[in-house]
């Protein structure tokens, strides 16, 4: 693991027993100056293949950018096929090797699909980011039926990675999957049999928090099944000014916006996770945020059940098999 200063574990402990401080701005910009981001260079990603999904706006936008300018070839998946033209082009104007597809992650047919597509394109990825995810306030249900969310951000990128184990595991980089998560999974405890809400009681950031709290689970129990063959990891991007944060939460962007993280800041340590030496990241599983590893739980009411994740696994496998049986 790479060193730091008494100081800057201190100071970085203290911060993380708060919210406001610790994933705004300021949070950003004390760790960065503390730990000297600034004076290391940011690994590069050349000759590394990377899937990105959510990529048109915000912090999905900001790390193509990167992810790009550090020379890795990027297969970029989005929904909307206008808006992944015309960011596919304008990274493809400043030289990014970047092709993209178009699907949506909520419809598990569109999932299949895009697997095939991407597995024709590259005989090896590196790294798999799983970015894509809004909060809805309305109660939807997807394709096949579950709740929109959790179909999206749960059954969506399980059903993906799993049929893309074959070509991360060719990775001669040591293969990894990234999953971008939020802070908001900290106010949920994981129960496999409340995590598809109903109309009837639906709350939209609810329904998101839950879906988050799975996806950090689910790391835990790939970590558990597969071992060391591949690395799996979540981190949230702390409190970012995304267009995602204006349309789903415009109260809390109204108020928190001064002290709101740009794109780029909530991109970083997905950048930093793709990239560094694995030394550097210890065990699989983890959860991070600004290049560290941080509790799963903040509280005890909130921690993992026994036999939970298995559920949860089961309850993902049984959703998805007949297209992982095709």
């Amino acid at each position: 693991m790479s060193e730091r200063s008494p100081l800057a574990n201190a100071v970085d402990s203290i911060l993380e027993l708060t919210v406001a401080p610790s994933w705004s701005r300021i949070g950003f910009d004390i760790r960065r100056n503390l730990m000297g981001w600034d004076q290391a260079e940011m690994p590069r990603l050349d000759g590394h293949v990377i899937v990105l999904t959510g990529f048109t706006s915000g912090i999905g936008l900001a790390a193509a950018t990167r992810m790009g300018e550090l020379g890795a070839t990027l297969h970029l998946v989005g929904r909307n096929p206008d808006r992944v033209a015309k960011v596919l082009e304008q990274l493809q104007a400043v030289s990014i090797d970047a092709t993209a597809s178009i699907a949506d992650l909520s419809n598990l047919d569109d999932v299949s699909r895009l697997a095939q597509e991407i597995r024709v394109n590259h005989d090896t990825i590196d790294v798999l980011v799983h970015n894509a995810g809004a909060l809805s306030n309305q109660y939807t249900l997807s394709a096949q039926g579950y709740e929109i969310t959790v179909a999206a951000q749960v059954l969506g990128p399980f059903l993906l990675t799993q049929l893309l184990l074959d070509p991360l595991r060719a990775s001669t980089h040591g293969g990894r999957v990234i999953t971008v998560t939020s802070g908001g999974m900290y106010a949920e405890r994981l129960s496999v049999a409340d995590l598809e809400m109903g109309a009837e009681n639906y709350n939209g950031v609810r329904a998101y928090a839950r879906a988050k709290r799975a996806q950090v689970e689910l790391a835990a129990e790939w970590s558990r099944r597969i071992g060391p063959s591949l690395a799996f990891h979540t981190m949230h991007p702390g409190w970012a000014d995304t267009p995602g944060v204006v349309d789903s939460l415009p109260t809390f962007h109204r108020f928190t916006r001064p002290l709101l993280r740009d794109a780029a800041a909530g991109a970083d340590t997905i950048l930093w996770l793709a990239g560094a030496p694995a030394t550097d990241l210890g065990a699989s599983g983890g959860l991070w945020l600004d290049r560290r590893r941080r509790s799963t739980s903040r509280f005890p009411w909130t921690n993992t059940p026994a036999g939970e994740r298995y559920r949860l696994w089961s309850w993902c496998e049984e959703r998805t098999s007949a297209y992982l049986s095709e």
